[in-house]
């Protein structure tokens, strides 16, 4: 509502500063008008969407009471569940009501803003009240939709945590089902050792197995997927603290102080293994040289000589130191091969989180710009639709002003018709009077002279002088020769004259 009485007050205002021949409140109420149609769809749309989810609501609750009437069987883990369901419910009333009070305010701001528009006063005072309405009422609808915004965004992490510990129950519901869980597998690593066979061991063999004895096998007593997501989430992360947030993410039904005990337990475990490795190196290079002794002894002829001895000797030290010098070479080379790769991840994992940062911007970026053309879009559509207006407006009113001469020039038209026939009605009145005047002055010359005149019927049918004159007959003797005129034809009722 901000939005749109912003606009329609700047548009009043240019209307007012150039003498618009229209008033701003009638064009606020064509626009709002306006508005309210194109809004009706969104609006009846929302509602229906709101039905539906209400109807699902009710279909959950009617599950959860078929559900809770079976709780019977699990009465501990039912008790637990209603608990739950209890507390969300008094949360999702609370929060409900929150948002009606909230709704109601923003709903009593636009309607007080709908009333002031109502009665515009063309004064400074006015227009920054309704300036200051109008923020006020923004900032509250802004506010409400930014909290909103975070409440389900909040609500999506949780249920993606949700579908992640579901899948994660499901995969574990799977392993059980085809009789690979922890416990079988620790049984079935304990095994009776007996004590010579574990003479014949360095300690360091013994004592390793004797730790996977004891912590429940090569995956610590845990399950053989889960030790396996364990293990890729912290060789990806590298044994660095943040890897425990992935890993409850991934393993929900494993709490922070498992996994650091998991953690811990991996640790000792490769350090032992490292140390069993070595101890079998030493114990193959011992068996290797009593080998040789036991030769000696049993072939006395083929002892060697003393110089034979020590060229052996030299021989076995040269060997020996090479091998050394190569293992260390190895070992350096592959420290350096290990620091080269954790470099080149490091590097690689910096630049993947440059370019997400940059995905990130961008996508900033490109929100902030679609933002700001629909804003634009917005508004320039507004400022279309009130110029609109403004020229519905100011043509309505030239078709007034044209009704209106028209009218007047109408008006004139019928005052100079009826002054024009009073003229004709006086002229023709002062004629009858002139005409009973003579009469008048006729009669009384009549009454002064006595004329006597007979009256002789005959006169009609008397030829006329000119007809006289004309059947005259001309003597013999005349002045000269008579013209002659032919006629083409004579009417008929000049025939026989």
């Amino acid at each position: 509502m901000a939005a749109l009485a912003t606009p329609a007050l700047e548009g009043w205002t240019r209307y007012q500063q150039n003498g618009s021949c229209f008033s701003a409140p009638d064009a606020l109420q064509h626009f709002q008008s306006w508005k309210t149609k194109t809004d009706q769809v969104k609006k009846i749309e929302f509602i229906r969407t709101g039905n539906k989810l209400k109807n699902q609501l009710v279909n959950l609750q009617k599950h959860k009471n078929v559900i809770f009437n079976k709780k019977s069987d699990f009465t501990m883990e039912y008790c637990i569940l209603e608990e739950l369901e209890h507390k969300l419910t008094k949360n999702r009333k609370t929060e409900k009501a929150k948002i009606q009070q909230k709704l109601t305010r923003i709903h009593s701001a636009v309607k007080g803003l709908q009333r002031q528009l109502k009665d515009v006063k063309p004064t400074p005072e006015f227009v920054d009240k309704l300036r200051e309405m109008m923020e006020e009422a923004e900032a509250a609808i802004s506010s409400f939709k930014e909290e909103q915004r975070q409440i389900y965004d909040e609500l999506l992490r949780e249920e993606n945590a949700a579908t992640n510990e579901i899948s994660a129950l499901e995969r574990k519901i799977e392993m059980w089902a085809v009789g690979t869980s922890a416990a079988r597998i620790f049984k079935q690593c304990v095994f009776p050792v007996h004590k010579e066979v574990q003479n014949q061991f360095p300690e360091e063999v013994i004592e390793l197995e004797r730790f996977l004895q004891q912590t429940g096998g090569r995956q610590g007593g845990w399950d053989q997927c889960d030790h396996q997501i364990f293990l890729r989430i912290w060789r990806k992360h590298k044994g660095k603290p943040s890897y425990i947030t992935e890993t409850l993410e991934h393993l929900p039904d494993r709490t922070k102080e498992d996994i650091q005990s998991h953690e811990k337990w991996h640790k000792e475990f490769l350090i032992l293994e490292s140390q069993k490795k070595e101890a079998i190196q030493k114990w193959k290079m011992k068996k290797r040289e009593k080998s040789k002794i036991l030769v000696q002894k049993e072939n006395p002829e083929e002892v060697p000589t003393d110089t034979q001895r020590e060229r052996e000797e030299t021989q076995k030290q040269k060997t020996e130191e090479e091998r050394k010098k190569r293992l260390a070479e190895l070992e350096a080379w592959k420290k350096d091969k290990a620091l080269a790769t954790a470099a080149k991840q490091e590097a690689q994992l910096k630049e993947e989180e440059e370019k997400e940062k940059k995905k990130q911007r961008e996508r900033q970026r490109q929100l902030q710009m679609k933002l700001l053309l629909e804003d634009y879009s917005r508004e320039k559509k507004e400022q279309e639709e009130l110029l609109r207006f403004e020229k519905e407006k100011r043509e309505e009113a030239e078709r007034e002003e044209k009704k209106r001469t028209a009218a007047e020039e109408i008006v004139k038209f019928q005052e100079r018709d009826l002054h024009k026939l009073e003229l004709k009605v006086l002229e023709k009145q002062a004629k009858e009077d002139e005409k009973i005047e003579k009469e008048k002055r006729l009669s009384k010359l009549k009454k002064k002279v006595h004329i006597n005149v007979t009256r002789d019927p005959c006169r009609l049918f008397r030829p006329t002088k000119v007809w006289e004159e004309r059947t005259k007959e001309i003597g013999p003797v005349g002045t000269g020769p008579v013209l002659y005129i032919p006629h083409r034809a004579v009417p008929s009722w000049r025939q026989g004259l």
